[in-house]
């Protein structure tokens, strides 16, 4: 699913009381992180990641490795948090994702 404006801003919106449930450290981007974070998504829809202190990356890096390696949407980067959305694979845990196409 392609985001439009007006779905980022509602998924920004409720993500705003999210705190990062993934983060990014001296090990950098992995293929088993990026496992467990689809992993994570599948139960959430919608998380914050956080970049700790000490990694090699920068925020635009780790946006362009998820984006490019699976189909997890980056909504809003601010500072060091990035806020990620991914259509859920189970029905039953899509109510984010059916909020969303009905905007």
């Amino acid at each position: 699913m392609k985001l439009r404006g007006k779905q980022k801003r509602y998924l920004r919106a409720q993500a705003h009381h999210l705190r990062p449930v993934f983060s990014v450290g001296k090990n950098g981007l992995t293929k088993s992180w990026l496992a467990q974070l689809g992993g994570a998504l599948d139960n959430h829809e919608l998380l914050k990641i956080n970049l700790q202190q000490n990694t090699d990356v920068t925020t635009s890096e780790v946006k362009e490795f998820i984006e490019q390696q699976t189909d997890i949407q980056v909504v809003q980067t601010i500072g060091h948090v990035l806020v990620l959305f991914k259509v859920s694979a189970d029905p039953d845990k899509r109510e984010i994702s059916e909020n969303v196409q009905k905007i």
